[in-house]
């Protein structure tokens, strides 16, 4: 029951309706029996600034910060996490003794959650795309310990920088889509992970289209698992041509719900829900509002 005590957690980006968070969150809180509640806010880029300072004054236990301001908000914070500094982007904040925001990042741990019960270890990867859900990616095929990281991308210049990030911890092999190279690559490859917006459901989005078109997969065999971080459709035209080659095929819904949990427990100091109780509720959701997915 939502009272005049009842302090709550909120996702801030633009656009934050199609969020699925506060249905998997507001289950997850019940379940703690936490006084909390999960709400969605739109927020502006110009009003960042005036929200987040706003907030520190009212009852507002934590923040979820999504596109466009995860980097733009590193400049509001007084402590970041190694993890975040590293990745340049936040995605949790919370509130220190201090009444100050405290940065830091889920993706990773997120990503990695269907993977880590996976004989993985020096094995071969590749990343499509080079934006921010990529470094996450990366920084996660790193902790897994992958021998071999290949990024596929169509911007030489998003690529460049993505491989000089990470110089430092391993070497990474960068690929222009249209590289001839890269057929060998998805032969050989054990994971293959799609972080590009390709696939996702849009109005105006044409059906069965697959990253860099389908001529790129002609090299695609069974023993790849193809993991794509768009969740919406299940499944993404991606995951239904891979399953049909015979690959283990894994969604973003996972990840979605494994870095949600990793943020609770930021916010809570370390209490944990099981995964399936966040995972029923959005299954619970999905399946009865199917035909707006």
């Amino acid at each position: 029951m939502i009272t005049s005590k009842t302090s709550f957690i909120a996702l801030i980006g633009d656009p934050v309706s199609h969020s699925l968070s506060p249905i998997m969150q507001n289950h997850a809180l019940q379940y703690l029996g936490l006084d909390l509640i999960y709400i969605a806010i739109p927020c502006k880029n110009e009003d960042l600034e005036l929200v987040l300072s706003s907030f520190k004054k009212i009852n507002c236990k934590g923040l979820n910060i999504t596109i466009p301001h995860k980097e733009k908000v590193f400049d509001l914070c007084s402590e970041i996490s190694p993890i975040a500094n590293k990745l340049k982007a936040i995605n949790t904040l919370k509130l220190n003794s201090k009444k100050e925001w405290s940065g830091t990042n889920t993706d990773v741990e997120g990503f990695i959650y269907p993977l880590k019960t996976l004989n993985l270890t020096k094995k071969q990867s590749i990343v499509l795309g080079s934006g921010g859900a990529a470094r996450s990616v990366i920084q996660g095929l790193i902790n897994l310990n992958f021998s071999t990281i290949s990024v596929v991308s169509r911007n030489k210049s998003s690529l460049d920088n993505l491989i000089k990030n990470f110089g430092n911890q391993i070497e990474i092999q960068g690929f222009l889509n249209n590289d001839d190279r890269i057929q060998k690559l998805i032969k050989e490859a054990n994971l293959i992970v799609n972080t590009t917006p390709v696939g996702m459901k849009t109005a105006s989005n044409e059906e069965n289209t697959l990253p860099y078109g389908e001529t790129f997969w002609r090299s695609l065999t069974s023993k790849t698992i193809v993991y794509d971080l768009i969740y919406n459709p299940a499944p993404t035209p991606l995951l239904k041509f891979s399953s049909n080659k015979g690959c283990i095929t894994i969604d973003g819904l996972q990840m979605l719900i494994a870095q949600g949990m990793k943020s609770l427990t930021f916010w809570t100091d370390g209490l944990e829900v099981p995964f399936h109780i966040m995972s029923d509720a959005l299954k619970n959701y999905l399946k009865k509002n199917d035909a707006n997915f």
